[in-house]
């Protein structure tokens, strides 16, 4: 099955790179006398094939940053790199077709070009003008794509039948699902600062040195990156923006429907193929078996009947019936469109209608974000041009209504303009000395920053960070001091006593697997447990406190579990796909080594000089 998906997917790779880009990407033919940027044997590489192709790539990059990508940019995240690579092990293929002597007919050439959407009217049909303009747009002629689809398609089949009957082992999948699905069963118990019998000593000056000293990690600051910026939101402006009280019943208008909501109903629906099921299956629901029984008998899910919360206006005929019946009744049959029904009201959602007066104060926040965006449209277009003319963020501070701050930012931040995943993009990436750029906010704000200076990460004096230490030291020290105390109680559980001879509280968990999680324990929990022997007895220290664990049993996968049905089936199916990827480099790998490889760099520096 994934043999067959790798087989499809390079089919559609010509689409891809032919089709989908075929208009408003921007890349024209190159002309001239270079025709190709490399070639495997004899396939060569086409250049506006490799253009179109970065051009997606970098297009793909910008919708993912959520700003235009540069080429620099492209080629510093590998772009031109890795869509070379995929070039030349599509070449790779369409060399090893020729050697084999495979080719494509004009029926199959014909139906591949017919199933492309990008030439379909609107009936669904192959419009031959819509195919000759989206050639010409692309820069090509019937004849030189034609050709690269029976060249893609050739290999396509070398492809295919490379990887045909590929599965993964049977046996690392039921491996893996073994140890995905393995169950455990333990006891634990929880100490903490409370259950030691005696208190902590306080510590010394030089108790608080030393622990400052060995846990310098903890006590040093990030790289932060010192930026001033200037930025303005819509809920900064809203308090500023105007709303008179005609746009503010025009909004209510508008939205009548969501403040005055008509009575609703939560229902279900049963439809039957004739009146004679239905009237025999209301017989019974009267004789006291109940709705669900039916729906099972039908081999349905109660889902599959649920209408969700209906008006009168969505049951047409039924709606008389069913808005008259109380809460739990079922109701019917009553003709429909798709059938004869029987219904049940599960709950009643009454009627609700908001004044204008009680819903004044949201419609005038919502109306007065809306303005303030739009204010800030043309905050933003102000603020490029006075950037653009030399101005600083100071002077956009000073000038318009964007205000100044400061921030010695690092990625562990979020809180304020941190927490704007634009503006951590553009902290990120800024550099000393660049020009400021008006950038877009999530909300509708705009904002622009300059980079001052990067301070290197500093070890915090203790002075600075005594109540952490303390803290820190006062946590260690109970764990050590559980330890001393809960060390008899640990050797006794190693001989087969209780938690309950020790007087130790326990929570047991039964069928745990590697797949959980427990929020009161640890984050090494699940590993411990999974590396104990049954019978085993094992320590792990918390925060302040201290877990001691007892390994009680240790239980296979259960059988026919539908979850790890569904795992075992995605597992074999990821397996599956790497390993026709692999045999797929391979054989791209084997056909290079033989036909050989050439790559025009002049032809290349040509195609990257369109995008700069």
């Amino acid at each position: 099955m994934a043999g067959k998906g790798i087989s499809r997917g390079a089919m559609w790779v010509l689409m891809g790179l032919l089709v989908i880009g075929l208009a408003g990407f921007g890349v024209t033919n190159l002309g001239g006398t270079v025709r190709s940027v490399g070639s495997v044997g004899d396939a060569k590489i086409d250049v506006n094939t490799y253009a179109r192709a970065l051009r997606n790539e970098m297009n793909a990059l910008a919708a993912q940053r959520g700003a235009p990508a540069s080429f620099a940019q492209a080629r510093e995240a590998g772009l031109d790199q890795r869509v070379l690579a995929q070039l030349v092990a599509r070449a790779a293929l369409e060399h090893e077709a020729g050697a084999l002597g495979i080719s494509v007919g004009d029926e199959i050439l014909r139906g591949e070009i017919l199933s492309i959407p990008a030439f379909q009217g609107l009936d669904g049909s192959f419009d031959r003008q819509a195919y000759r303009f989206a050639l010409q747009q692309s820069g090509l002629n019937e004849a030189q794509f034609e050709q690269s689809i029976r060249a893609e398609t050739a290999s396509t089949l070398v492809q295919a039948a490379a990887l045909a009957g590929l599965r993964a082992p049977a046996a690392h999948t039921e491996a893996m699902i073994d140890w995905l699905g393995e169950r455990r069963s333990l006891s634990f118990a929880t100490l903490s600062r409370s259950d030691l019998a005696t208190g902590l000593p306080e510590p010394s000056e030089d108790d608080l040195r030393a622990y400052h000293e060995t846990h310098k990690a903890r006590f040093t600051t990030p790289e932060a990156r010192r930026l001033t910026y200037a930025w303005v939101t819509p809920e900064m402006l809203i308090d500023t923006v105007e709303v008179d009280d005609d746009a503010l019943r025009a909004a209510y208008e508008e939205r009548a429907e969501e403040f005055n909501l008509p009575e609703r109903r939560l229902v279900e629906r049963l439809v039957f193929a004739d009146e004679a099921a239905a009237t025999r299956a209301m017989d019974r629901i009267a004789e006291g078996i109940r709705l669900e029984m039916l729906v099972a008998e039908r081999g349905l899910d109660m889902a599959d009947i649920d209408l969700g919360d209906v008006t009168v206006d969505d049951l047409g005929a039924a709606a008389a019936a069913v808005f008259a019946a109380p809460v739990g009744e079922v109701v019917g049959p009553i003709q429909t469109s798709i059938g004869p029904a029987l219904f049940r009201v599960n709950a009643v959602l009454v009627a609700q209608s908001t004044p204008f007066e009680d819903a004044r104060t949201d419609l005038r926040d919502a109306l007065a974000l809306d303005r303030a965006r739009r204010v800030i449209d043309r905050l933003g277009e102000t603020a490029d041009d006075l950037l653009a003319g030399g101005a600083s963020l100071e002077d956009l501070a000073r000038e318009t209504d964007l205000v100044q701050g400061e921030i010695a930012w690092h990625p562990g931040m979020t809180d304020g303009i941190a927490g704007y995943p634009a503006f951590r993009r553009a902290a990120q990436e800024a550099r000393e000395g660049g020009y400021p750029r008006v950038n877009q906010l999530e909300d509708g704000g705009v904002f622009a920053l300059r980079l001052e200076g990067i301070e290197a990460p500093r070890i915090q004096p203790l002075d600075d960070v005594r109540d952490a230490v303390l803290a820190g030291w006062r946590a260690e020290a109970t764990v050590a001091a559980l330890r001393e105390q809960a060390a008899p109680a640990i050797e006794a559980l190693r001989d087969g006593a209780s938690f309950a001879d020790h007087g130790l509280a326990t929570t047991e968990v039964t069928d745990l697997t590697r797949r959980d999680y427990r929020t009161d324990a640890p984050a090494s929990f699940i590993e411990t447990v999974f590396g104990m022997d049954e019978g085993e007895v094992h320590m792990i220290d918390g925060n302040g406190r201290l877990f001691i664990l007892r390994l009680d049993s240790i239980a296979p996968p259960p059988e026919n579990d539908p979850d790890l049905t569904t795992i075992a089936t995605a597992l074999a199916d990821q397996v599956t796909g790497d390993l026709g990827q692999d045999l797929f480099q391979l054989l791209a790998d084997d056909i290079r080594a033989r036909a050989g490889v050439s790559l025009d760099q002049a032809a290349l520096n040509a195609v990257h000089a369109n995008f700069n």
